[in-house]
């Protein structure tokens, strides 16, 4: 029987109330994610000291890249799907959610025997320094053993909402976050296992997520059920998914070089102190980055479900919508960074020497932060109607083409300080290349309208 009926309401619904029923779960999914490194941090940081948390930061690269892979084949798998659902061909959809499951966890195996194999040396090339080796060891020997959960998970919550089933992707990320925060006090305080006791905790609340999120398709509950011949690599299928999804890795993948580099800058320039800043700040501003995302995301299957039904007037609308609605989250959550940065970097530290120089320099980093919902939804826009090749150019833009470089240039004349300066300026031009993008998009879609196509 054809399911894809079940998926009729995103050619339907009235947008801005469907952006929310999408937006909203998405949002919260992504937030309460990028809460189990966050979450790990205040109770480090309160229970360790900085050093830890300078030693969380050092891993948090690796992490990316786990989730680099995931959110590739996951948000690239996601455009076929949504799209494959508009044509009404969900046997296609099933082909395409088991071609990135499969790939998703090849994948990942062998990143966890890399990384099992080389951490030592891996560890000190993200710049880990003598003093915060010992944390970042103790840490990455056993978050390691949870990259199978977390790339599973990541994947799944994307092919699960691509289906319009939103709410159970963010139930799913919430219980493993939930999880993490009781968990954390008990192993860091209770066991008095320091950063070991925030990875195992991580580890179980991860493995807790994938569980729920995979029982969706085991209780058939999935408005596109799998069968066991779905889980081979279509070749034809995973070309177009990381296509699609290149922009999503570069995105992660990007954060996480540029990690490399900065917490090697910052050793550099600032020592073990500044890395720790970097650490907190970066922290904050997945906060507030993450709901963004979320919305993005949520704007992901409509626009690509209506690109597919040939919907133009509504794709219109629901790009609009979307921006608009970013924007009003990012403001949100740049008044809070601008006007209460103490209060911000105070959840993971009470050093007030620490506290003082690093809200300086998160209005710094923040500047022009509310331009990211025009550049972030520009790009999920792309990559929901298939057009890989600007999606990945601005995915490159901000992180590869202009931050990385930056980054390595500005501290030759201004030292550290230029590192902090690097993400304003950065975000500038790479809005202003989203906006040209969007502008010529805009009126292709106004052609097609006029048009009644």
């Amino acid at each position: 029987m054809n399911e894809s009926h079940k998926t009729d309401f995103l050619g339907r619904d009235a947008i801005f109330p469907l952006l929310l029923k999408m937006g909203i779960p998405a949002a919260i999914g992504m937030l309460v994610n990028a809460l189990y490194n966050v979450v790990d941090t205040i109770f480090v940081g309160h229970g360790v000291g900085p050093l830890a948390i300078a030693a969380l930061s050092i891993v948090f690269p690796l992490q990316m890249i786990v989730s680099a892979v995931a959110q590739a084949l996951g948000v690239g798998t996601a455009s076929i799907v949504s799209r494959r659902l508009g044509e009404k061909r969900a046997d296609d959809a099933a082909a395409a959610m088991g071609t990135a499951y499969t790939a998703v966890m090849l994948i990942t195996a062998i990143l966890v025997a890399t990384v099992l194999a080389f951490t030592r040396p891996i560890l000190a090339f993200f710049g880990a320094s003598d003093t915060i080796m010992p944390y970042a060891l103790g840490y990455t020997r056993i978050v390691a053993a949870g990259f199978f959960f977390f790339s599973l998970s990541m994947c799944a919550s994307n092919l699960v909402r691509s289906e319009g089933n939103a709410k159970a992707s963010m139930v799913g990320m919430m219980m493993g976050a939930g999880l993490n925060t009781l968990l954390d006090p008990i192993f860091i305080f209770g066991f008095k296992m320091g950063v070991e006791g925030a990875a195992i905790a991580t580890v179980l609340s991860q493995a807790s997520s994938c569980a729920y999120l995979f029982s969706i398709y085991f209780r058939k509950k999935s408005h596109v059920p799998l069968k066991a011949a779905d889980f081979r690599i279509k070749a034809a299928i995973l070309r177009e998914a990381a296509l699609l999804g290149t922009p999503a890795f570069i995105q992660s993948a990007g954060f996480s070089i540029l990690a490399l580099i900065i917490n090697n800058s910052l050793g550099h320039y600032g020592g073990d102190l500044a890395i720790t800043t970097y650490g907190m700040n970066q922290k904050i501003l997945t906060i507030v980055i993450m709901p963004i995302l979320g919305i993005a995301q949520g704007f992901q299957p409509i626009a690509g479900y209506n690109y597919g039904a040939k919907h133009y007037g509504r794709v219109k609308q629901s790009l609009k919508t979307a921006t608009l609605t970013a924007l009003v989250v990012s403001l949100v959550g740049y008044a809070f960074m601008m006007l209460a940065p103490r209060l911000a970097i105070g959840m993971f530290t009470s050093d007030e020497a620490l506290i003082g120089s690093s809200a300086r320099v998160l209005r710094i980093m923040v500047l022009l932060i509310p331009f990211a919902a025009l550049q972030i939804t520009g790009s999920t826009y792309f990559q929901a109607i298939g057009k890989g090749t600007q999606s990945l150019l601005l995915g490159l833009s901000r992180q590869f083409i202009l931050l990385i470089p930056i980054v390595l240039v500005l501290p030759l004349f201004i030292g550290v300080d230029g590192v902090w300066m690097a993400f304003p300026i950065a975000d500038s031009v790479s809005t202003l290349l989203t906006a040209t993008l969007l502008a010529r998009e805009i009126r292709r879609l106004d052609r097609h309208i006029a048009a009644g196509a």
